[in-house]
């Protein structure tokens, strides 16, 4: 896989997803200490903890009413970044967990897909889930800051960044409301945002924010960002340019330091992805 990404594909660093399996690790390991290939982020967690069968970034959240699950996340989170400092991979992308809640998102979209955009409907079912979320979100939320104090100044020790995942869903946490004040408490070097251009795209879409005005806000805390497009309303993880993001307008928003790390379906041909590089390189460069 290592070796069709970089000799098929053309991209010379990756990342390692939440998915890669313990019994990959050696393989791995060996194949970067022999220097074939370069690693610029895990997404946490990596690797997939050994009870989990499936790849499952939300098995276990900072923001759950049990203990023993936050306190399980973060030793798995510390795992992770101790992978990290092995492959050195600068950054780490976090998931933080949810506002226990109806998955109002979904039920949003379906009512979209319908042509029930903005209907009575749909706005009942947008007000009453803000209502619930402002509810019971600041005693989560809460849970996610004290797992993230341990974490940041975990990954900070090994020189290793932690971005937080701008996410698909409004019960996830934080929220674009949430994000910068917990940037600002953390108040480390070691914390930033890690954008995701269709899960924001959809979060438009949807009507609970404006993709351009959020980047221009978050945009200089940004670390990186998982590159993908998004076909109305919610079909995400489309090759860049072959969707309705408009990359040209949003991506100067970003630092130019900014890492892009391209996440698409594994159902896209190497045409299409080498097709849709071509396309970023005519706009952007390398």
């Amino acid at each position: 896989m290592l070796r069709e990404i970089k000799g098929e594909l053309g991209f010379d660093c990756m990342e390692l997803g939440h998915g890669t399996r313990i019994s990959l690790v050696p393989g791995i390991q060996k194949m970067f200490e022999a220097g074939e290939v370069r690693f610029s982020s895990l997404h946490n967690f990596c690797p997939l903890p050994v009870e989990i069968m499936r790849a499952s970034p939300d098995c276990y959240m900072f923001s759950a009413g049990a203990a023993a699950e936050r306190e399980r996340a973060v030793k798995q989170t510390f795992q992770t970044i101790d992978f990290a400092e092995r492959l050195n991979a600068p950054f780490v992308v976090l998931h933080c967990g949810e506002v226990p809640m109806n998955p109002i998102t979904d039920e949003l979209i379906k009512l979209v897909k319908a042509g029930q955009l903005l209907s009575r409907e749909y706005v009942r079912r947008k007000i009453d889930a803000v209502k619930k979320r402002e509810k019971d979100a600041p005693w989560h939320l809460e849970r996610v800051r004290e797992c993230l104090r341990r974490i940041v100044d975990y990954a900070a020790s090994k020189n290793v960044r932690l971005g937080i995942e701008g996410r698909r869903g409004y019960e996830e946490m934080p929220s674009e409301k949430e994000l910068p004040a917990l940037l600002d408490e953390l108040n480390s070097p070691a914390a930033g945002y890690w954008h995701d251009f269709g899960h924001i795209q959809i979060k438009e879409n949807l009507g609970f924010l404006n993709h351009e005005e959020w980047l221009r806000t978050i945009g200089p805390r940004a670390f990186g960002c998982h590159l993908q497009d998004c076909i109305w309303p919610a079909q995400d993880h489309q090759v860049p340019f072959a969707g309705d993001v408009d990359l040209l307008k949003l991506v100067p928003l970003l630092p130019p330091t900014c890492l892009f790390v391209w996440e698409m379906s594994p159902r896209k041909t190497a045409e299409d992805i080498r097709r849709s590089v071509s396309t970023w390189k005519s706009h952007f460069g390398e």
